[in-house]
């Protein structure tokens, strides 16, 4: 089954909040879905609801081989969940270097969670490169990277457009033909904002599946620990959030070609 990974070279450009609200878009399509957190910051519960008082999860205890179903929280939304779990400094630089020792911890799980029938699969991690993030690689269908509408994005594109900041030579080549971008933060009346689109439409054209503009509603909805289409169905971001998941299931889901009967049989 498929799996869609949210990932970027930056932190602060609102990785989290895409990745729960096209699971739960995904989730509302009719699509069964699992949202797995691999960012110790371990923020995306607190979209589906869950209280920061519940520091539990999955993938803190990965040397320990959890059985990831046992870890799977059932959200209000539809949507299943498997936390990140909280960890002190000490314990991200224990998992850290499990995962660095052992990627199977992560990839076996991977693998278990994706033979389920009928699951799509959302990944949120960590700014940056990691081990859980290599883990996750190869067995990516989508590697979807948000950026802000600035300046830096426009500086990032190289190391975007050849695959670079996922890895080196052939590697940075074959998983630059999964990228796709998303472009937060769209200001309309902002002429820096427009120039960074027009820039990004120009050199990656059909790489960008969508724009999230400026909105409020998007901070409101995260401070009421609520999914963006329950808390301001009616705001921009949502609208803009619900085209970006319809683009995100055709490219996960492609039509199948219809059989035509001739005399002959199908041809």
């Amino acid at each position: 089954m498929p799996l869609l990974c949210v990932c970027s070279p930056k932190g602060g450009v609102g990785k989290t909040m895409l990745a729960a609200n096209i699971a739960h878009g995904l989730q509302q399509a009719g699509r069964r879905v699992l949202a797995l957190d691999l960012d110790p910051q371990n923020a995306l519960r607190l979209h589906f609801g869950v209280p920061l008082a519940e520091e539990g999860g999955f993938v803190r205890d990965l040397p320990r081989r959890p059985d990831w179903r046992a870890a799977l929280r059932r959200t209000a939304s539809g949507v299943l969940l498997l936390p990140h779990g909280a960890l002190d400094r000490a314990g991200r630089l224990a998992l850290d270097q499990a995962l660095e020792h052992n990627p199977e911890l992560l990839g076996a799980a991977l693998r278990e969670i994706l033979a389920e029938p009928e699951l799509t699969v959302v990944v949120d991690t960590a700014p940056g490169i990691s081990h859980a993030l290599s883990a996750v690689l190869p067995q990516a269908d989508i590697l979807l990277v948000p950026l802000l509408a600035d300046g830096g994005s426009v500086a990032m594109l190289p190391e975007l457009e050849s695959g670079r900041f996922l890895g080196r030579g052939t590697l940075g080549a074959m998983l630059a033909t999964r990228l796709r971008l998303v472009l937060n933060q769209v200001d309309q009346g902002s002429r820096l904002s427009a120039a960074v689109t027009d820039a990004l439409l120009r050199r990656i054209g059909p790489r960008l599946v969508g724009l999230v503009a400026r909105d409020e509603a998007v901070a409101t909805a995260l401070a009421c620990e609520a999914l963006l289409a329950d808390h301001a169905p009616q705001s921009r971001a949502a609208h803009d959030l619900a085209e970006i998941v319809r683009a995100l299931e055709s490219a996960l889901f492609p039509a199948k070609p219809v059989a035509h009967l001739q005399a002959g049989g199908i041809r």
